[in-house]
């Protein structure tokens, strides 16, 4: 048998991918969320009843009578073949009520390794074992809490993960196999209608409503003889032993695949995500990005060209800063434009304010060039005396601002060689 990709181990889609299947699911659906409802009442007094009962053979009966109702029905083949002296079983993980599932057929603890004890852990039929530092730590805590005589067997998950029981199992830990020299193996399969048993990255409150949706779920529980550790034999050697015994007995194969490449391969899934979405859009959403990619670079050519003409500008007012340029020119698109309201703005702040340093320096640098240029006409740039009436002052400041339009042009049209009359024509 072929050894199957990390990939196909899981399931990461819940809904059936046939269309037949879909259809039938839908039609189905209706009738799925009255009877979660129902169960979901009904699932409270097996709750309350579980809790009430002492662990015996006649509790057992009873919850499994009352999950049958609950649509979860289990089945165990080679019931003889269960080992009552053995202290650890070891399964193959599927869900996240294998433990509960087990629990129905025989008395068994599963340490809960990884999650802080509290009143969810305990409901959820777990033993409350705390957190260890290592796996080490872990392994000699049970060992001990096996060596007590009386003590309950352990169920423990070698595979560490959930797959989907159909292609492989991951590959085994060591430090379940170092808890005891002997172990029984048992072989769990799921089976349901619709959806597949257990979706990756799925919570177990959400896992539990799907289980009573569907019409029903069965547990195959095979037993297998109990194993023991042959002389000379590693933890690790112990372990890949057992995983070959429940690979040919699920019909899987064993896999080198182990939980840290699982955990790896979910982040790798959670990441490639977004650019999977994007790559796999329907043709009707492709115009869409081709136009923002258009839109984004016409933007910047419309970019390039307004700080073409911020140049242009600055050549012929260059103490007037760019920010000031660039935000006229956005809203004039012409240079002629803004160097005209460059310059009657520069004279309306210089009337109000007589003082305008950064004004005054326009106003003087552009008249100094004026009269150093030889076909500039005899310029009056500013009155001989101060004007007695406002009428007087504004004419004068009229002539000023003639003077600096006009040297301005001038400048503009012999920098990019315009044909004067032309460009006055305009």
């Amino acid at each position: 048998m072929a050894t199957p990709g990390i990939e196909q181990l899981f399931e990461f889609q819940r809904l059936p991918k046939d269309g037949f299947l879909l259809l039938l699911f839908l039609l189905y659906a209706p009738v799925g969320l009255c009877l979660m409802l129902l169960r979901l009442f009904i699932g409270v007094h097996v709750f309350l009843v579980s809790c009430a009962l002492p662990d015996s053979l006649v509790r057992r009966f009873i919850v499994r009578v009352m999950w049958s109702v609950l649509g979860v029905f289990v089945k165990q083949n080679d019931s003889s073949l269960r080992d009552k002296n053995v202290k650890v079983y070891v399964c193959n993980h599927v869900t996240q009520f294998d433990h509960n599932v087990i629990n129905l057929l025989t008395s068994c603890n599963t340490p809960v390794l990884d999650v802080s004890p509290g009143f969810v852990c305990w409901a959820r039929g777990f033993m409350e074992f705390g957190l260890t530092s290592s796996r080490s730590e872990r392994a000699e805590s049970l060992k001990q809490y096996c060596s007590v005589q009386g003590s309950l067997p352990l169920l423990l998950y070698p595979e560490e993960e959930t797959t989907n029981g159909k292609t492989g199992l991951l590959k085994f830990s060591s430090w379940p196999f170092s808890v005891s020299d002997s172990v029984q193996p048992v072989a769990l399969s799921v089976k349901r209608p619709f959806i597949p048993a257990n979706v990756e990255e799925s919570s177990w409150i959400l896992e539990l409503l799907w289980t009573l949706f569907i019409p029903f779920t069965v547990y195959q529980v095979r037993w297998l003889p109990t194993v023991s550790r042959q002389d000379g034999d590693s933890s690790q050697e112990f372990g890949n032993k057992v995983q070959e015994l429940l690979a040919v007995k699920l019909g899987v194969v064993s896999t080198q695949i182990t939980r840290a490449d699982k955990v790896e391969h979910l982040k790798r899934k959670r990441h490639i995500a977004p650019h999977t979405i994007n790559s796999n859009q329907s043709l009707g959403a492709r115009p869409r990005t081709i136009s923002l990619g258009f839109m984004a670079s016409n933007s910047m050519m419309e970019d390039m060209r307004i700080s073409g003409m911020v140049q242009q500008v600055k050549e012929v007012l260059p103490h007037v800063p760019l920010g000031v340029i660039k935000r006229d020119l956005v809203q004039t698109n012409c240079v002629d434009t803004t160097i005209a309201n460059l310059l009657e703005g520069a004279e309306e702040m210089n009337s109000g304010s007589s003082g305008g340093s950064s004004v005054a320096a326009i106003q003087t640098s552009s008249l100094n060039a004026i009269g150093a240029t030889a076909s500039a006409p005899a310029l009056k740039p500013a009155a001989e005396s101060f004007g007695r009436s406002t009428a007087d002052r504004h004419m004068s400041l009229q002539d000023r601002k003639e003077a600096l339009y006009e040297y301005a042009r001038r400048r503009y049209i012999e920098k990019h060689g315009l044909n004067q009359q032309t460009h006055n024509t305009q």
